[in-house]
């Protein structure tokens, strides 16, 4: 149960890792360079637009944007997949046939319990994820300028891996544009909810659904 609970909060943790530089929809734009701007990035909702009250936005050239967004994007998928990796963990506690349902408690302290091969197993394919997300995004260390560290190749879309099995993809740029602003609104709220989840359960030791059941 907890061990389901621990082994589902690792596992989708890892898989949101590999998620995260496998994004679920590609660009239509693919021989054109890729810029952003404070006035048309995407994620950028009206009346407040750019949410950026300590101007990083603002200070940024188009390829430093285009880098936060990368950013952005990456960390708002983990989450969504760690927000998903405490509930189902949480919930299955006592009912996994995984790691002999050893796994118990709240969700942090799953990856602790498991055994040493599942963090080989977790590193080398977070490793292999990151191999792969840099070698299509960014551009090799060889060709980049001293004084532009971490530059992102010109026709790259952030989070675009080209990883689209379900085929979630629109043809047309404007739809495409509403997907990766409502990819970027449910990647921002499932931080904030996962940093709350974690938040809660060092304060006082209690899983997320033990809160709703008190």
């Amino acid at each position: 149960s907890i061990d389901n609970m621990k082994f589902t909060a690792a596992l989708l943790a890892l898989v949101g890792s590999a998620a995260a530089f496998a994004p679920a929809a590609t660009s239509s734009r693919k021989s054109t360079a890729v810029k952003f701007t404070v006035d048309d990035i995407p994620g950028a909702l009206p009346p407040v637009g750019i949410f950026d009250p300590l101007g990083f936005a603002e200070k940024a050239d188009a390829a430093t944007l285009k880098r936060y967004r990368e950013a952005e994007l990456t960390h708002g998928r983990v989450a969504m997949l760690a927000v998903v990796g405490f509930l189902v963990g949480e919930k299955v506690e006592g009912s996994s046939f995984l790691f002999d349902a050893q796994v118990s408690g709240p969700a942090i302290t799953h990856l602790g319990q498991v055994p040493p091969l599942f963090w080989a197993l977790l590193v080398a394919t977070i490793g292999a994820a990151e191999q792969k997300r840099a070698t299509i995004g960014w551009v090799e260390p060889e060709n980049v300028p001293v004084s532009k560290p971490g530059l992102l190749r010109d026709s790259y879309v952030p989070g675009d891996l080209g990883f689209d099995p379900l085929g979630l993809k629109p043809d047309d740029a404007e739809e495409f544009f509403t997907l990766q602003t409502k990819e970027l609104q449910n990647g921002r709220l499932a931080m904030l909810a996962a940093a709350g989840f974690m938040a809660q359960e060092l304060v006082d030791g209690k899983g997320i659904f033990e809160h709703f059941q008190g």
